[in-house]
């Protein structure tokens, strides 16, 4: 990729995992408006696809829907192509936005938690990526935007498999930049505290929040600012955007605050 080879200044065809809902459809949603013709993925949530395409059509935008569950290998091995048919082209930036999220622990996980994880978050993303690089012409430049998780950053033992998935996927966004230069630049993006999830009591998000070092979390309009910012800044890859208030930062445990 040469220097005045700019990713903005080419086609402008994306693949968003996950674009049904919260972050996913966020990011989906601002492609539309921006000029980007967006392949939305769903695995089940196809209303709530729609309802985004609907949404990125009504602003003047091109949205079509693709279907496929991220933890069989065949059905994400063939979703870029399917991508690539409703859009008629090649795809320009892929967004592994899709994720799966469950407590479990070191102690007790079984096999069936590890495939539940491993397989939309960490092997679906890196087989994606794969499909994208052999599909994107040489003539031109590509993005990958992974989205991860600041505790990458800051672990703890608390979902443990969902955690290691998170880790290898921010592993395999540096080797992936590395791998796919220059003509493809791979970043992520690691919220902290964004949005409500479903295994939060009432107040534990709020109280999440009001911990960060800012005492203010992410929401998804900062989301689409870190995903805006790596689809313009051409020289950045391999790197991961905590937007998390700090959260990634917090050094006061006990043994400080005596």
């Amino acid at each position: 990729m040469s220097h005045s080879q700019r990713l903005l200044d080419g086609p402008k065809r994306a693949l968003v995992t996950g674009a049904g809902l919260r972050l996913g459809r966020a990011m989906a949603l601002d492609l539309g408006r921006q000029g980007w013709s967006v392949a939305i993925h769903c695995r089940q949530s196809r209303s709530a696809a729609m309802e985004t395409a609907d949404l990125i059509r009504q602003q003047g935008g091109e949205a079509a829907i693709v279907q496929a569950d991220l933890s069989d290998h065949a059905q994400t091995a063939s979703l870029c192509d399917m991508a690539q048919t409703v859009l008629g082209g090649a795809l320009t930036l892929l967004v592994n936005s899709a994720s799966t999220f469950t407590d479990d622990s070191a102690l007790d996980h079984t096999q069936a938690d590890w495939d539940h994880h491993m397989g939309p978050n960490l092997r679906a993303p890196i087989l994606l990526a794969q499909s994208f690089a052999q599909r994107l012409p040489a003539s031109d430049a590509g993005l990958i935007i992974n989205m991860i998780d600041m505790r990458v950053l800051k672990p703890n033992p608390l979902f443990f498999t969902y955690t290691v998935s998170k880790a290898a996927l921010w592993f395999a966004t540096r080797t992936l930049a590395q791998a796919l230069a220059p003509n493809i630049r791979v970043n992520a993006i690691g919220p902290g505290p964004t949005l409500e999830n479903v295994h939060q009591k009432p107040g534990e998000f709020a109280a999440e929040t009001k911990a960060t070092l800012t005492q203010a979390g992410s929401n998804p309009d900062e989301i689409v600012k870190a995903m805006n910012y790596l689809t313009d800044a051409d020289s950045v890859t391999g790197q991961m955007i905590a937007s998390d208030g700090g959260q990634h930062l917090m050094w006061q445990t006990p043994d400080v605050m005596l």
